[in-house]
């Protein structure tokens, strides 16, 4: 079972910035794909980006397009999140995720999750 930790989440004002890590055990992001999720108060769990293992592919939702970049480092089995131009909409807690599986930003297709951290984007 892998490991996932996330870190970097806080209280930011709106057209403000954070960048989220995700630190997993092992040696696992050339062979995972890794994801970032997030769910809001009385909403469903929804993807956010995803990371692939084999060749570094991205791929993101619409509403954090071209404000939202993910990465990673494999030397250090971290992947991060860099969120941009923070809108109050963007308020959840952010899950990292793994699969072996297909590259999804389907929740149910990873089985391995952090245990969350809390982004909270307000004036």
């Amino acid at each position: 079972q892998v490991q996932l930790v996330e870190s970097g989440g806080g209280l930011v004002q709106p057209g403000g910035s954070l960048r989220l890590s995700c630190a997993a055990s092992g040696s696992i992001l050339d062979f995972y794909v890794l994801g970032w999720f997030r769910q809001a108060p009385g909403k469903r769990r929804e993807g956010v980006s995803t990371i692939s293992g084999s060749d570094g592919s991205t791929n993101y939702a619409d509403s954090v397009k071209g404000r939202f970049t993910i990465s990673r480092n494999v030397a250090k089995n971290t992947v991060y999140l860099q969120m941009n131009s923070l809108k109050p909409e963007d308020t959840a807690v952010y899950y990292c995720a793994a699969t072996r599986g297909t590259q999804s930003r389907d929740p149910s297709s990873y089985g391995d999750w952090g245990q969350g951290t809390q982004v909270t984007v307000s004036s």
